[in-house]
């Protein structure tokens, strides 16, 4: 990487992207190299000038950072992302780091966050407001979880993820026994084989479990 750390800065405020600038630039190793006003100007502006972090309003005008984002990842363009926004919701962080957003600041804590943010991000380590922080700690539980639930399912039999299919399309045992040409005692033995491999517990147990992953059967 160049001393000299290039940033983009795209939001609809020039107010904002000028105090921003400032900030930014009062670390010596950090320098403002582009600034887009929109989402379509950003993505133009990330394929004609080489940048090291590229700093996104997650709400802009034509395009917001999520489509930004999209674009980025479809290009395949070289260049870590770092959402700027207001949103503190937990489901607007999930969605940028599912998009493989690096930093994830706050606005109201900018001003004391976004240069080590972007010192962090250009050095390829990840970054997100302190103040999200138990948002952090519940993903990273769930993602246990699922990688836990995805190992339980490999160890399913071909017959048992084809009957599990089978729950997650709706269908009871009785037609489940027709559809495969079994007996309705032997997709019980199944499904009670699978519920203890599974460590369900529960009468819908297997049912929710079956349709959250009906996409890997």
């Amino acid at each position: 990487m160049n001393a000299q750390i290039r940033i983009l800065i795209a939001d609809d405020h020039p107010v904002f992207r000028q105090g921003l600038r400032q900030i930014i630039e009062t670390d010596a190793q950090l320098k403002v190299v582009a600034e887009a006003a929109d989402g379509e100007q950003a993505l133009a502006r990330l394929q004609d000038t080489p940048v090291d972090v590229a700093m996104l309003d997650l709400t802009m005008p034509l395009k917001d950072g999520f489509a930004v984002a999209r674009a980025v990842r479809e290009l395949r363009l070289d260049v870590p992302l770092v959402f700027l926004t207001m949103h503190k919701e937990e489901d607007y962080l999930h969605a940028a780091l599912d998009l493989g957003v690096k930093g994830y600041v706050l606005k109201d804590s900018a001003i004391i966050e976004i240069v080590n943010c972007l010192k962090a991000v250009a050095a390829g380590q990840d970054y997100i407001s302190p103040a999200l922080s138990s948002f952090l700690i519940r993903r990273s539980k769930r993602v246990a979880a699922l990688a836990s639930e995805k190992s339980a399912l490999a160890g399913l039999t071909p017959t048992e993820r084809r009957i599990l299919k089978l729950i997650a399309d709706g269908q009871t045992s009785r037609e489940i026994a027709s559809t495969l040409g079994i007996g309705v005692r032997t997709v019980e033995h199944h499904r009670n084989n699978m519920a203890v491999k599974l460590e369900l517990r529960g009468s819908h147990a297997l049912v929710k479990f079956a349709v959250k992953h009906q996409s890997e059967l």
